[in-house]
């Protein structure tokens, strides 16, 4: 089955499942998503949780502060949502936990992620979650940046905003998403537009002389500079994919 036959699928298993589709079904992701070329499930955990009350977190083997999601809980929920979204079958999905420990989200691995059937990603809340169902069910935890937030939904939107944006036909021009920051290992050149002279500050006299390979060449310069200047390591190779930020982002410690 080709990505014509099928949309790209998204499944977030969530406490908050009204905080999407959130800015994702506004702009591009938006009109995607009414068109069909992906979707969108949001799932609440606490439909999995125990007792009355349906919880879903008990206190920290060993002591210490906050809660941790329990992994009967977090496990059962992460089958039903592989059982429904594969009608029976195994979900061939990446299965993503937004964690604070995770790796770093590149933006090479967002292509292969947008090149696939789609993904589930686990939002993580409170403390964390038992290592056990990390292992248990084949989680790969990623992470959006060096900070710290109060759970995995806004970084799950940044997931989903950076593949959605890649999937065939979303962008009016493919193109921009060939010539932007980390492609290639290089952060973006300098952009220009209209008026030509503005606050005693004019367009590069290059990008208007109509030599495309002059422009070509002053581009891949002021990339270059840009790089060198605000992220080397981008350039001797510290970062996987030669794309994205180190990071940390996951759920806040309570």
């Amino acid at each position: 089955m080709t990505r014509a036959d099928t949309p790209w699928r998204a499944t977030i298993l969530t406490l908050y499942p009204e905080m999407f589709p959130g800015p994702l079904g506004l702009s591009l992701s938006g009109d995607a998503l009414a068109r069909g070329d992906w979707t969108l499930e949001a799932r609440n955990i606490r439909e999995h949780g125990l007792g009355r009350h349906r919880s879903v977190d008990d206190t920290p083997a060993g002591g210490g502060a906050g809660m941790v999601l329990r992994c009967d809980v977090l496990a059962a929920a992460i089958d039903a949502a592989a059982v429904g979204a594969a009608t029976g079958a195994d979900d061939p999905r990446p299965r993503l936990l937004m964690s604070p420990r995770g790796r770093p989200l590149t933006q090479a691995r967002v292509r292969d992620l947008a090149a696939g059937p789609g993904a589930l990603i686990v939002c993580g809340r409170f403390e964390g979650v038992d290592e056990r169902v990390i292992a248990g069910r084949g989680l790969e935890e990623v992470s959006i940046g060096d900070y710290v937030l109060s759970g995995g939904e806004i970084a799950a939107l940044v997931v989903l905003d950076a593949c959605v944006r890649l999937l065939p036909g979303v962008m009016g021009k493919m193109e921009s998403g060939v010539e932007e920051s980390f492609e290639g290992g290089l952060l973006e050149y300098p952009h220009y537009t209209r008026p030509r002279d503005w606050e005693g500050r004019a367009i590069p006299d290059v990008l208007s002389s109509g030599n495309h390979a002059a422009i070509a060449r002053w581009r891949r310069a002021e990339a270059e500079r840009i790089t060198a200047e605000r992220r080397p390591d981008l350039r001797d190779g510290s970062v996987a994919g030669q794309a994205g930020s180190r990071s940390i982002t996951g759920p806040s410690r309570s």
